[in-house]
């Protein structure tokens, strides 16, 4: 190794360990926000001394500082406490969404469909399944990353090819590619729910739905399964060579990825009739022109069908999942349908809490109008140097790439970003869909680089098991490509797809 290859990788190396100490000094998310809500308070009662107001652009009113250090402040933070939680948009969203997918989840569904379709596939176009089925697996939220990638290393293995090389193809597609999908999945009501809340700030109108970046999102699938798939067999397998099991634990290459067993194909198969059944009830609501799931006026955008899409993707997943569940003997008695559910939320017990402290801040920045008086500052002065195009967009793709290194969780980062860049955008003239979209790239692409994602230690020990000397400066090296290559790639279409006018969802373009 050259001199200069010795100097980029220490450069690399310690540009990692600077992000690793910063993030590891940031504070719990939920602490954060108490200390960001705190912020609000103190920042309006600084402003508001100064009797800083702006003019808003759509009504023409002049719109001031509120201070919350006063009698009206606090008897707002005491009233509002539990409507701001409750009230809270994405609340619902996520709960009820998991519901179902936490069922097919719990009943072991979801898994079977990942090993069905990787362990099957044919040797040419495992690496494109391996990064699909990753991708996909975002639908079992964070259970992906710990079914995918060690699977992947064993089929590569299998198949004698480097297993690191397939880990690598399935973190990719578990961690870069987790906003994308083909379905709509708990992260499109996650993030369209705090949309949605700090939009109505600016305009009490405005929705964003769980489809409004389906289009673009589902095509993102097809994109992240080949350019994974080439960067997976022409850069990093190369970059590896041979796999020599010398520094293997003997166990781990002597294992070999188990097959689905006959009962669970059984569920599986069954579960797929019942899927095309509910799907088919469904499209004849919707396809024919006078279907009872379309609009008034016979229209699907917008319709009964958009309008109520959580309820009717919530039952598609409960009777799936209830179909599978009974198939392999899970689901014995109708008890064991809410016990699963309940099981499931509590896996989200985390996330409640976290958005006990984010509905807060949120709220504040609302009440106090930091929020409108930052959005239409910033708004103007880009306008005033004409850095209002698709230049802005890509920097705050950057910026959003960036802070991913810091803040692994994608609904903690939208929720500190959203209540500036919404508003701001939107007196642009940009929809708050389109801005969240472009949240969802910058989120993802850097999520398999940074030391905050809590699988990376996990992914970590796996290649430890194949290569004993494998550290995270190999993991880095090997995942760095995929991120960046990602990232570039995946800014250059969602920048191609808005100068066409392609919609990013149904009925929805770049601007209000």
């Amino acid at each position: 190794m050259s001199t200069e290859e010795t100097e980029k990788k220490g450069f690399f190396l310690k540009f990692l360990d600077n992000v690793e100490r910063l993030g590891n000094k940031l504070p719990h998310p939920f602490m954060l926000f108490i200390y960001l809500a705190a912020g609000v308070i103190l920042l309006s009662w600084v402003l508001s001394a100064l009797n800083l107001s702006v003019v808003h652009p759509q009504d023409g009113e002049t719109v001031a500082i509120e201070n919350m250090v006063s009698l009206e402040g606090l008897e707002f933070i005491l009233s509002s406490m539990l409507d701001n939680f409750t009230g809270f948009a994405p609340l619902g969203l996520v709960l009820v969404m998991m519901f179902g997918i936490g069922l097919a989840q719990k009943v072991g569904l979801i898994e079977t469909f990942m090993k069905r379709t990787i362990l099957n596939a044919p040797a040419k176009l495992v690496t494109y399944v391996i990064i699909g089925t990753g991708v996909m697996g975002n639908l079992a939220s964070d259970a992906a990353f710990v079914i995918i990638p060690p699977l992947a290393a064993m089929v590569f293995y299998s198949l004698g090819r480097h297993p690191l090389a397939g880990m690598a193809a399935g973190f990719a597609g578990v961690g870069a590619g987790f906003t994308a999908n083909v379905l709509i999945t708990g992260t499109d009501a996650l993030l369209s729910g705090i949309s949605t809340e700090v939009a109505q700030t600016v305009n009490e109108d405005l929705v964003v739905t769980v489809v409004d970046n389906y289009f673009f999102m589902a095509f993102s699938v097809l994109m992240l399964m080949i350019v994974g798939t080439w960067i997976t067999e022409r850069v990093v397998e190369p970059r590896l060579g041979k796999f020599n099991d010398k520094y293997a634990d003997p166990d781990t290459v002597s294992q070999t990825a188990e097959q689905p067993t006959a009962q669970e194909l059984k569920g599986l198969r069954n579960a797929g009739i019942t899927a095309a059944v509910y799907i088919a009830i469904v499209a004849a609501g919707i396809v024919p022109p006078n279907g009872i799931l379309r609009g008034e006026d016979g229209t699907v955008v917008p319709s009964i069908f958009l309008d109520n899409i959580i309820p009717i993707i919530l039952f598609f997943f409960i009777v799936v999942a209830i179909a599978y569940g009974t198939t392999v003997k899970v689901l014995q008695s109708t008890a064991d349908v809410p016990e699963l559910m309940g099981k499931a939320m509590k896996d989200m017990s985390g996330f409640i809490v976290l958005i006990f402290a984010a509905s807060q801040f949120i709220a504040y920045f609302e009440w106090t109008n930091l929020g409108t008086f930052i959005a239409v500052t910033s708004a103007n002065g880009l306008e005033a140097i004409n850095f209002t195009g698709m230049g802005l967009i890509v920097g705050f793709i950057l910026l959003g790439a960036v802070l991913n290194l810091f803040i692994f969780s994608g609904s903690a980062q939208w929720a500190l970003m959203a209540p500036i860049f919404i508003p701001m955008f939107y007196f642009l003239n940009y929809d708050p869909a389109f801005v969240q979209l472009a949240y969802r790239i910058a989120d993802s692409s850097t999520n398999i680089i940074t030391p905050m994602n809590p699988y990376v230690p996990m992914v970590l020990a796996f290649m430890k098991k194949y290569d004993n000397r494998a550290g995270f400066g190999t993991l880095f090296s090997i995942m760095l490509p995929y991120a960046m290559t990602f990232l570039f790639i995946w800014i250059a279409i969602f920048v191609v797809w808005n100068l066409i006018g392609l919609p990013i969802g149904p009925g929805i373009t770049p601007g209000l």
